[in-house]
């Protein structure tokens, strides 16, 4: 161990054993010190404490055996308590709370270098190193008081400067906080939540050297452990031979920070850690773990990969310097295609099969799938969005399997039971299953042994998309990790138990997220999410981030990210995410969140399901007869009802959802004010959302506006059942066109699903993270959408199944060739018409105000279709002097007088009087007369007139 015991510390285990006898004996005597009550135990040892630590059981060292050993994890000196729960909160080093209990009874804080406290009711405590009596606290300091006020009253607890200091030296081990009776004997007895002391008590740990340093002649490794006893390092020549040794490494008392150098050049090895850390309910435990700094690993991440990221040998060639598209003047000039590396590529015969599903696949230029990109980057798109391609839990990256797909029914159960039997096997996941934060995933690598492969891949890859005139965007996920605890996947937690995970009220882990929520309220976790997005903008050229359930992280946290981007590059770095209220977290319950209704003026964007669900019908998750009758404004809402629609519905909720639609096409603004279907004119924050505000963003730029993305169904399938029984193929297309004009025609980011633009289908499955490349796939010769390829997973949907079949059954939904590719032009279209004039990009909620207003509004306008004029006066590169677009979603054509249009010398947009444009009825059957102000629309068409 780093740390020497002198004979003074053996004089003070001495004086632990005498005054704990003498406790027994004189259990009536009590001693006062500095103003604080200690038990004869805490008294004999506070003057010994100030010198020295208690003296742990002796521990076998790590050796080479441990380092070369298959357990993940060794207990080392079993714990006498059985008990994990944590009810009461460390609130610094001085202060705690024990939320519930009385604030005038008797508590002790005792403590256990071994785990070995026992704290039974009606019996004294046994096994305790230390014991504090702590008195009444005043009241907190204001920023504690901000922190904490989630916890609910209870004794609120402190310590004198003296045992604070005691508690602040002795992080390694148990500590407990025990409500006695008045003859000291056991009421109650729980674990205390760590982060309030450990942040409190190593707030050095913020700037110090985490992960590697490495060079050709040292390596340097530094691991945050405060609460470990030891931690040792092994280091491997390769990803499979054995370690020759444990190297034992020196904590920093200031920082809890455990660091070591070793000579040469150790670049292209590998590398684990040994810690010994008290792990409550299992004892002290030697767990073998990666580094959460890790950059790198071997396969299925059982060793960290030693690498210098400037290495010239880790860079494809060209890389340093490569040509990249210019960054966005604003998130409004954002078009982006959100993507899955697997799927881009796993299908297409015109990639290599060693490239299929990798991310060297993005560097076949000529494949049909690279081709598609550059059809839709030449229409105007400019971002790619990648799903997670950090380190994953969920993908074996040797030996996965694909699964052997019958040839079934359209509405058969046969296809899923196929993907189910091998899904935890199988080479498919979404990959929202963090492992580690920092490294490439192996899955996609040529060769996921190899350490370097996995990061000069992902460099090939960005490089190629940046070639392609493309920024490349990167799903993040820091709310959440896969597993915690002693799991094998955990790293976090095994290194440092109790801190990196958001506890409830017991000290259980919250998993409101879906899996094991992180806390990036406390420091260092705060730390690693705030290093990890530097890491990836500076190593591997990210262009933006999209935050997975960003509502659950801090605002400040995320203001921070966005602080350190701007002072370290030369250029925007865009930040989105998904700013979801909701969990343990919601209405900012124990900090001001990252969430829709809390980011205004942050310049960081959220999505906007206001018009995603007034568009689509119900919401994120319908299911059962919900899911065939919820129809929204683009899929017959009370206009075109099908046969599960309740026949009753009235008007008015048409009229709100052409409401919640311009919201969305006025940026889902708080402060633009319209005309809504009731008759008031008001902003948009008056507008209801289901008990919301419709309208909550204070810049156009923090908006991010959709109707399909990964989760859910795809606007396709949702459309199969809700759009009315007969409609056609190509009537379908053409809805799914209107989808993507209302995001092109919004104001803030457009933001699409990948295949939206050919009508992806996942044959009806709404939560396809873990179905397999079957119900995932993308066709890049436009001949299958995937629909109609078997009923969806049974865990997700088996009870909707009875009504899913028959819409799989029939034949007519089906889309062919023609109508794939009718709706790929139809959508690069609606690229060019939003590329062409930034009046459909507005930067400000001024220019919003000021040049975007509606016409046909208010109770007496015609529900079904939505009027928005745009002034070009006065606009830098306007192009025209006015637009006006019209969306007609019936299944009918429409007529519209617009008197304030007459006598205008309206011509349709370029890119729609072009005699190529997909869509031919604006040319054909749109009419206008300037005399009357007389629009004729379409049936299901986007018309777009323009002044030049």
């Amino acid at each position: 161990m780093p740390d020497s015991h002198s004979q003074k510390t053996h004089a003070c285990a001495s004086a632990t054993v005498a005054a704990h006898s003498a406790s027994v004996m004189r259990r009536a005597s009590r001693a006062r010190v500095a103003g604080y009550v200690f038990s004869p135990l805490g008294v004999a040892l506070l003057a010994c404490l100030a010198a020295s630590p208690v003296r742990a059981q002796a521990t076998p060292a790590a050796t080479a055996a441990d380092c070369n050993a298959t357990e993940r994890a060794r207990t080392l000196v079993p714990a006498a308590r059985t008990g994990t729960d944590a009810r009461a909160y460390w609130l610094d080093r001085e202060r705690m709370r024990w939320p519930g209990k009385p604030a005038d009874g008797r508590y002790r804080l005792v403590f256990s270098a071994d785990g070995r406290l026992v704290a039974e009711p009606g019996q004294r405590v046994l096994g305790a190193d230390i014991a504090l009596t702590p008195s009444q606290a005043g009241s907190l300091p204001p920023d504690v008081a901000e922190r904490f006020k989630f916890v609910a009253p209870g004794a609120t607890l402190a310590l004198d400067a003296r045992a604070a200091a005691t508690v602040a030296s002795h992080t390694a081990g148990q500590w407990l906080l025990v409500h006695e009776d008045a003859r000291g004997h056991v009421l109650d007895a729980t674990g205390l939540q760590w982060p309030g002391l450990l942040d409190d008590v190593y707030t050095g740990a913020r700037q110090a050297d985490l992960g590697l340093r490495v060079d050709d002649q040292s390596a340097r490794f530094g691991v945050w452990a405060p609460t470990a006893r030891s931690v040792a390092l092994c280091v491997y020549d390769t990803g499979a031979a054995p370690a020759a040794n444990a190297v034992p490494l020196r904590r920093d008392a200031a920082t809890g920070v455990w660091s070591a150098t070793l000579p040469g050049d150790l670049r292209g090895a590998y590398y684990t850690y040994l810690v010994d850390v008290f792990v409550p309910g299992t004892g002290l435990v030697r767990n073998h773990v990666t580094d959460p700094y890790s950059v790198s690993l071997t396969t299925d991440s059982t060793r960290s990969y030693i690498a210098d990221l400037d290495d010239p040998a880790l860079a494809p060639p060209g890389w340093r310097g490569h040509a990249r598209p210019d960054a966005p003047k604003s998130l409004t000039d954002m078009a982006v295609y959100e993507l899955h590396v697997r799927d881009f590529s796993i299908g297409d015969e015109t990639v290599p099969a060693e490239h299929r599903g990798k991310y060297l696949a993005f560097a076949d230029t000529d494949s049909n799938g690279m081709r598609h990109l550059s059809g839709l980057r030449e229409a105007g798109l400019t971002d790619i969005h990648l799903l997670p391609v950090f380190d994953i839990a969920t993908v074996p990256e040797a030996g996965c399997v694909t699964p052997q797909i019958p040839n079934a029914a359209p509405d058969s159960p046969a296809q899923q039971a196929a993907v189910s039997a091998v899904a935890a096997r199988d080479c498919f996941n979404w990959g929202y299953d963090p492992y580690h934060f920092n490294a490439p995933e192996g899955s996609y690598a040529s060769d996921a042994a190899d350490g370097a492969a996995r990061i000069r891949e992902f460099r090939q890859m960005v490089m190629a998309l940046h070639a392609a005139g493309l920024r490349v965007g990167m799903d993040v996920v820091y709310n959440h990790t896969t597993t915690s605890g002693q799991n094998a996947s955990s790293v976090l937690d095994r290194i440092v138990p109790g801190y990196y995970h958001r506890l409830d009220a017991n000290g259980t882990v919250e998993r409101s997220t879906c899996c094991d929520n992180t806390a990036t309220e406390h420091a260092m976790m705060a730390r690693l999410m705030e290093d990890s997005i530097a890491l990836w903008t500076r190593q591997y050229g990210i262009d933006s981030y999209r935050f997975d359930l960003m509502g659950h992280q801090p605002r400040s946290a995320m203001e921070a990210i966005q602080a350190r981007l701007q002072r370290e590059n030369d250029r925007e770095i865009p930040l989105i995410g998904e700013g979801w209220n909701f969990g343990e977290v919601m209405d900012g319950a124990r900090f001001v969140q990252a969430s829709q209704n809390s980011l205004g003026g942050t310049g960081i964007g959220t999505f906007s399901d206001r018009a995603r669900d007034a568009l689509r019908g119900g919401g994120c998750c319908d299911s059962g007869k919900d899911l065939l009758s919820q129809q929204g404004y683009l899929n017959g809402l009370v206009y075109a009802p099908n046969v599960h629609a309740d026949p009753k519905r009235p008007r008015s909720d048409l009229l709100h959802a052409a409401d919640l639609a311009r919201a969305g096409l006025a940026g889902t603004l708080a402060d633009y004010e319209t005309t809504f279907a009731d008759g008031r004119t008001a902003p948009l924050s008056k507008l209801d959302y289901k008990g919301q505000p419709a309208g909550y963003a204070s810049q156009p730029g923090e908006v991010v506006n959709y109707t399909e993305n990964h989760d859910n169904l795809t606007l396709f399938d949702l459309n199969a059942p809700r759009l009315p029984e007969g409609t056609s193929r190509e009537e379908r297309a053409r809805v799914q066109a209107l989808g993507a004009a209302f995001v092109a025609l919004s104001q803030g980011m457009a933001y699409f699903h990948a295949g939206q633009d050919v009508l992806r289908s996942k044959s009806l499955d709404r939560n396809s993270f873990d179905s397999g490349d079957w119900f995932n796939r993308l066709d890049w010769t436009y001949r299958d959408n995937g629909f109609a390829a078997g009923l969806p997973k049974a865990e997700e949907g088996e009870k909707d199944w009875p009504l899913l079949a028959p819409v799989l059954r029939d034949a007519s939904i089906k889309p062919t060739k023609r109508e794939i590719e009718w709706t790929r032009d139809a959508f690069r279209d609606w690229l060019r018409i939003r590329a062409s004039t930034p009046l459909l990009r507005l930067t400000s909620t001024q220019d919003v105000q000021q040049r975007l207003r509606f016409a046909n509004t208010g109770p007496e306008q015609n529900p079904v279709v939505i009027a928005g004029h745009l002034d070009g006066q006065g606009l830098p590169g306007a192009r025209f002097s006015q637009l006006l677009y019209l969306i007609n979603v019936s299944p009918e054509p429409q007529s519209l007088v617009l008197p304030s249009e007459a006598g205008k010398r309206y011509v349709l947009h370029p890119v729609q009087r072009d005699a190529n444009a997909a869509d031919a009825r604006p040319r054909e059957q749109a009419r206008f007369d300037s005399r009357s102000g007389r629009f004729s629309v379409p049936p299901r068409t986007a018309v777009v007139y323009v002044i030049e």
